[in-house]
């Protein structure tokens, strides 16, 4: 850091993903946290909803009545429902969740001010955009009210706020409190993501698109509005990747200030002995399971692969996914078993039970269950995009096929009846992992897949395939860990070909050249840790300060 640069004394941070693991934007925090606690102690205040109840007790906070304590009492006569405590990730920074629900009241006039002051419109608001926004107001209103009771004057504040969610509250302290710098980052621009989760061309057409007009389009007019306005009036406008800041500039109207990647913290990632074990425990369990569902026999040289993330069967290239794999299966000669996973949420209904009392059972089985591609039921079987795909290309899971694909619908927290395991206990147990997005301004999970020695594949549309291939010089290949497929509006057919083709590939080859694939994958996560990218944070608090301080 250079000698001039602007430190801020206090850093606030609210998302709706603060101690609420629904999402990408949860990592980001949880694992940036840590770095920043290392160097501003409890000047870091992360702030979250709210959102759990004595029957759903939240299991990444816990409450310290001692923290702030006379303000926390202050805030709570004015009318303002706080709870203080820390959040259970590495660093335990202090967190401040709120109970939005007491400004749904006034929401009209919460608006109106926001029309009247920046041309906010949210008369189109549908869906999640008032939660949300409320989430965000009542944020705002904690950063003022702690401000006001607890920091000098004198002090350098900073206020950041992540994706169109937190657009009211950081708009709100830029007008009550314009000494406080805000910082804006969009993660993924929500007009962005709807023009290709709606099958349209995003990127050969960028240059064309007006977002405003797309947002009538699509009827995204409100969620549109709120992030084009934040990113134009904060001190600091951000985003992850150089891919998505092209996308801001042509869809906001706003070039990105500082782009701010997404590092990882590996201190969770076992080594040794115990990476040794939780390897060989997440192989039987994945293994156990596919021999209970499909009756096949699948001994330790059989090829796992997988892939994860949100339900967004595009974007995320779930459909790229199940194609690769359904042509990998029609090759004669492969040598190795391959065993394909789907581990995607779905509107699950229950575990299978016939599933559970095989895997109860401790016993292997010869044969099939009915259904033998998905772990637990869901309510719109006969509409679900996995298993409708999957019916269509006549994927059957027979005992005598030697590549199959089964769907695991679930968040992998443990507890979901038939993996019962975490998803970081769960990934090491691959191979490989596959994520052929077509929309990703980062990509959280090849990077945590090559943290834990699993190399993936990707492609030129994710933020990470795009820094892989900035590390390498040139397109990222399989043994630098990261096989980076070039992926266009238009070339479909070929990134199936390329995927089922590096899968193949990677089944021939001899166990020396794997473990050489693997630790090359482990070498490059650690140049995107933490320690590596807080650097673009500084920058974006010291562009937001100075620009902060010229305005007041």
């Amino acid at each position: 850091m250079g000698k001039n640069i602007n430190i801020p004394d206090y850093i606030f941070e609210s998302s709706w993903e603060v101690c609420n693991k629904v999402g990408g934007i949860y990592t980001v925090l949880s694992t940036r946290a840590k770095t920043l606690q290392d160097e501003f102690m409890d000047h870091v205040i992360f702030i979250g909803p709210d959102c759990w109840s004595l029957d759903n007790v939240c299991p990444y906070f816990t409450e310290d009545t001692t923290l702030f304590s006379d303000w926390r009492i202050k805030a709570c006569k004015s009318g303002m429902k706080v709870r203080v405590g820390r959040w259970n990730v590495p660093g335990n920074p202090i967190v401040i969740l709120v109970d939005f629900s007491p400004y749904f009241k006034v929401k009209n006039e919460i608006y109106s001010n926001l029309w009247d002051y920046y041309h906010v419109d949210s008369l189109h608001a549908y869906g999640d955009y008032d939660e949300a926004s409320m989430f965000s107001y009542a944020a705002g209103k904690v950063v003022e009210s702690f401000y006001n009771d607890n920091i000098d004057k004198s002090s350098k504040v900073v206020y950041q706020g992540n994706e169109w969610m937190a657009g009211l509250g950081l708009l709100y302290i830029n007008h009550v409190l314009p000494q406080i710098a805000t910082i804006f980052t969009t993660h993924a621009t929500s007009i962005g993501r709807s023009i290709a989760g709606n099958n349209k061309p995003l990127y050969e057409y960028l240059w064309a698109y007006n977002g405003d007009q797309m947002a009538g389009e699509l009827n995204m007019q409100s969620k549109h509005s709120i992030e084009k306005q934040t990113a134009l009036y904060v001190d600091c406008f951000t985003t992850v990747s150089d891919i998505t800041a092209v996308e801001s500039r042509e869809l906001l109207d706003k070039a990105v200030d500082v782009v701010l990647p997404n590092g990882f913290d590996d201190d969770f990632v076992p080594s040794g002995a115990e990476y040794i074990r939780k390897r060989k425990n997440a192989r039987k369990r994945l293994l156990s399971i596919a021999n209970a569902l499909t009756g096949s026999e699948y001994d330790d040289d059989t090829i796992i692969v997988s892939t994860s993330g949100r339900y967004e069967f595009r974007n995320k290239g779930i459909d790229v996914f199940i194609d690769a794999i359904n042509r990998l299966g029609k090759i004669d000669n492969l040598k190795r078993k391959i065993l394909a996973f789907i581990e995607v949420p779905g509107w699950i209904s229950a575990p299978r039970e016939d599933l559970r009392e095989r895997l109860n059972s401790g016993m292997s089985f010869d044969t099939p269950l009915d259904v033998p591609n998905v772990t637990h039921w869901l309510h719109n079987m006969d509409n679900d995009n996995v298993l409708g795909m999957m019916q269509h290309l006549g994927m059957k899971n027979s005992i005598h096929d030697n590549v199959k694909l089964i769907f695991i619908p679930c968040y992998l927290t443990g507890d979901d009846g038939i993996v019962d395991m975490h998803y970081y206990d769960v990934v090491l147990g691959n191979d490989m992992c596959v994520y052929p997005s077509y929309y990703e301004p980062w990509g959280y999970t090849p990077l945590e897949a090559i943290a834990f020695k699993v190399p993936c594949i990707t492609t030129d549309l994710a933020g990470f395939g795009l820094w892989a291939n900035t590390v390498k010089g040139d397109m990222s290949k399989l043994e630098d860990g990261v096989e980076v497929v070039h992926r266009t509006d238009y070339n479909y057919d070929q990134v199936v070909n390329d995927i089922a083709d590096t899968i193949y590939r990677f089944a021939l080859l001899p166990n020396a050249d794997i473990i050489k694939i693997r630790n090359n994958a482990q070498s490059l996560s650690k140049k995107a840790l933490w320690s590596k990218f807080i650097k673009y944070y500084y920058d974006a608090y010291d562009f937001a300060l100075q620009k902060a301080s010229n305005r007041v």
